[in-house]
């Protein structure tokens, strides 16, 4: 048996001190350039587009014009209405996120035992996950109506007097809020009794084993153990709030008085709404919603998550 000598081509070996190609070191890449190009048509490009229409002006037509460096950034910082959709941004957010972790686990709790009625519970909680956000916001708007919506019609029957729900400063952030966290929680729960599956019997067992039952046997058993599916919707659901238009754009288009005007619906009202076409302005506000997204994230990897690791 002869061996390959160093410099030729026999066995594989390398030649003249290069190595010889190999079309199968390629085929990883191969595979994955369908998904780099769609990543980088849409969200690449848009991103360094986003970056350089952020320092530029735009004429009336709402095209690129001049540099003007950071002047659009200052003009976002000095506008009276900045701060007021800021907290709009962070409310809703705390509205939406706080409501639809706590209502998931409750729900996914009580539907973690394997039933006929169990089974019929998960498909009608998940059924809201199928719906668009423009058809659930639909649907809210008829239940939000102040004449004849169902809403109002319970607090009728409570002694109440019927809500603007829609038209009222003080309500109609929350009640968007609530659109979402109906949109948002059959997910949740889809994700909450998958991590809940995979807790072990065993694991179950030995507490019970040691008195644990009921509230205790969820509280300091099962929760724990599926921390980190409550992690990931947490950082997701937060992310969406953070980015949410649609139902804000059906139900009151930023009204009543901008009191749910977003930052993401203000970078839709420079950029688009009424032939506005300020780009560069609107660009601008995107660049400070990824850094809010960011910063926010960054804290609940640094918080939660860093809990989630130790557990």
């Amino acid at each position: 048996m002869s061996a390959a000598i160093p410099g030729t081509a026999s066995g594989g070996t390398w030649q003249n001190g290069k190595k010889p190609f190999d079309v199968r070191s390629w085929t990883p890449l191969l595979y994955l350039l369908p998904a780099i190009a769609v990543f980088a048509c849409f969200v690449v490009y848009p991103l360094i587009r986003t970056f350089i229409l952020s320092a530029s002006g735009t004429d009336i037509l709402g095209r690129q014009s001049q540099f003007v460096g950071l002047r659009n950034f200052q003009r976002v910082f000095t506008d009276p209405e900045f701060g007021k959709i800021m907290l709009n941004t962070l409310l809703f957010a705390v509205y939406t996120v706080v409501p639809t972790i706590v209502l998931s686990l409750i729900i996914a709790l009580m539907l973690n035992k394997e039933s006929t009625v169990n089974r019929v519970f998960r498909t009608v909680f998940a059924l809201p996950f199928a719906y668009s956000v423009s058809a659930a916001s639909i649907i809210f708007s008829a239940f939000f109506n102040p004449a004849t919506g169902l809403f109002n019609a319970i607090v009728q029957k409570l002694g109440g007097q019927p809500i603007g729900w829609l038209t009222s400063s003080q309500f109609a952030l929350p009640a968007i809020a609530m659109t979402t966290v109906w949109m948002n929680i059959g997910y949740n729960v889809l994700v909450l009794l998958a991590g809940l599956g995979s807790v072990p019997d065993e694991v179950v067992e030995a507490a019970r084993l040691d008195g644990a039952s009921g509230f205790r046997l969820q509280w300091f058993i099962l929760i724990p153990m599926i921390m980190s599916q409550v992690f990931f919707l947490i950082i997701t659901d937060t992310i969406q709030s953070l980015e949410s238009f649609g139902q804000i754009h059906v139900l009151t288009k930023g009204g009543p008085d901008s009191s749910t005007t977003t930052l993401v619906y203000d970078i839709y009202m420079h950029g688009f709404a009424n032939n506005s076409s300020n780009f560069g302005y609107a660009s601008a506000e995107a660049i400070v919603l990824i850094v809010v997204v960011a910063i926010i994230t960054l804290i609940q990897f640094t918080t939660v998550g860093r809990k989630v690791d130790n557990q």
